[in-house]
């Protein structure tokens, strides 16, 4: 189901982007819709709610600061598009939003995040708080029998408007190029 509705997305893309606009790399939403707020204990010391960042183009992402492979690839993607963004990047936050409450409290997200880029926020909370988040988010996410605790979950990222607006999901494995591109669309909107 999750297949269908990416593949949707993906081929919505091109017909939604504004005349003279080229088209989104990511899988758009036509219409965007209102991303659902949420208040977390924020890496940064603050209570972290994304409507703290209207005006500001957003990157959500989900993940873990213990994870071996797909989380460590998508913010070193995101840290190089912050970085290729150059003065633009004032214009972006990057939010990571933790699936693993029982390690990552707010002095671990920061140390993670920091290690990509220092401007990263992350989010952390009770259990309950997060799958509150993740539902209404639609992501996955399942804890994985073994010693190391890891877990599986979604890996796509939300691209959110200067309005607080789902505009745009980008999936796994896009380069850094592919999201500047998309940015750069976004960050010239109003």
């Amino acid at each position: 189901m999750r297949t269908l509705v990416l593949t949707t997305l993906l081929v919505a893309s091109a017909s939604s982007a504004r005349a003279g606009d080229a088209p989104l790399k990511a899988g758009v939403f036509d219409p965007p819709r209102v991303a659902p707020d949420f208040a977390l204990q924020g890496s940064d010391g603050s209570e972290l709610k994304l409507s703290r960042y209207r005006g500001k183009v957003v990157l959500l992402g989900f993940g873990f600061t213990s994870c071996a492979a797909v989380c460590p690839v998508t913010l070193g993607t995101l840290a190089a598009a912050h970085k290729q963004l150059g003065v633009l990047a004032d214009e972006l936050q990057v939010v990571y939003i933790t699936v693993d409450p029982e390690r990552d409290d707010a002095a671990q997200m920061k140390k993670y995040l920091s290690s990509f880029d220092p401007t990263f926020v992350g989010g952390t909370g009770t259990e309950q708080q997060l799958a509150a988040v993740r539902k209404e988010y639609g992501i996955a996410a399942e804890k994985v029998a073994g010693p190391d605790g890891s877990y599986t979950h979604s890996s796509f990222v939300y691209l959110i408007d200067r309005e607080g607006r789902m505009r745009a999901l980008m999936p796994y494995g896009h380069a850094a190029d592919d999201y500047v591109h998309d940015l750069k669309i976004l960050l010239a909107s109003p």
